[in-house]
């Protein structure tokens, strides 16, 4: 990688400020674009402001050449992603500048400013597939022992912690569970995933204990001796508010942070979403099969199981670093 490819954020604002000013008539023709797209498609102020950076600095490295940021051909574009790239510019800054050339040029068309569209042909950048942050299992430990289970409440958070990270669940999952898709003598849970797709996922002997805990002494609690209503899908829900519905999902997530907090762990870095990866990360490190964790967590495609292949390969290569002589 040379040097170039190094520039901090700060040196790249740097090299912006220092490209010619902008030309009136681009200001104008820019001007007129976000004025349209407002009044076509309501255009939010931050997409307003995020795609006159990314003109205007086009026109100035431009600056008049070709007719401009009008008379910009698919070349001229090409060539100005390529200078981005070679001093630094990211994936996403890259992907967000070809929405806003899109955006720009295909309204130069529909205006009839131009007969041809030199944005349609230009690939996105392939940006980086986001590695799951998963929890150390002694967090995991830490995070499942810090609801209070002597009140309801504590304890109905118990089981849907231990439920989520034994199974897997996704946070829309685990509130609405309905009460008969846990299967207490058989350990399995029946969940219906995205696309309407049902799963048994077995619930392991922590988590069982917990939810016949919560069941035996917690929900009645909750429901205070009255009939519980039922949800929109016409199922009565499994875990319990004290005003007798299912948790909400922010909800959940609220809670969830108040016990990372107990837990001793930075609540910024838990979410329901880490709770499922470190589910998977933990099974992966344990020698689960790839096609079995697929199966697991309701994933369409093996593709989007893989990723979490990554996560421990990295945990291998740590350890070895760690452990081996010549690591």
């Amino acid at each position: 990688m040379d040097s170039a490819s190094r520039l901090s954020t700060a040196d790249r604002r740097r090299l912006a400020r220092g490209l010619p000013a902008l030309r009136e008539a681009d200001a104008r023709a820019i001007g007129r674009f976000i004025d349209a797209a407002w009044a076509e498609h309501g255009l939010a102020r931050l997409t307003q402001d995020a795609y006159r950076r990314d003109l205007e600095q086009l026109a100035r490295w431009r600056d008049g050449a070709g007719g401009g940021l009008e008379g910009a051909d698919r070349q001229a574009l090409f060539e100005y992603m390529r200078w981005r790239a070679g001093h630094g510019y990211q994936p996403r800054s890259n992907a967000r500048l070809r929405a806003s050339l899109r955006a720009f040029y295909a309204y130069l068309v529909r205006a009839g400013v131009r007969s041809d569209d030199p944005a349609a042909l230009i690939d996105p950048p392939r940006l980086p597939r986001p590695l799951p942050k998963a929890l150390t299992e002694s967090q995991v430990d830490a995070l499942l022992a810090a609801p209070d289970v002597e009140v309801a409440e504590g304890l109905r958070d118990r089981a849907m912690l231990e439920l989520m990270y034994a199974a897997g669940l996704r946070v829309s999952e685990l509130v609405n569970l309905p009460a008969n898709a846990v299967n207490l003598r058989q350990g399995v849970v029946r969940v219906l995933g995205k696309g309407g797709k049902e799963r048994l996922v077995p619930l392991g002997e922590e988590s069982q204990h917990w939810l016949e805990r919560y069941l035996a002494q917690a929900r009645p609690q909750l429901a205070a001796g009255k009939p519980v209503p039922v949800d929109a899908q016409g199922n009565v829900p499994l875990f319990l508010t004290p005003q007798r519905h299912a948790p909400t999902r922010q909800a959940y997530w609220q809670a969830l942070k108040r016990h990372a907090a107990v837990a001793g762990i930075d609540p910024r870095t838990v979410t329901p979403h880490g709770v499922r990866h470190s589910f998977a990360t933990h099974l992966l490190n344990h020698g689960a099969d790839l096609r079995a964790l697929q199966l697991l967590l309701g994933h369409a495609s093996l593709s989007t199981t893989q990723i979490y292949t990554l996560v421990a390969r990295e945990h291998l290569q740590r350890l070895h670093a760690r452990h081996h002589p010549r690591g």
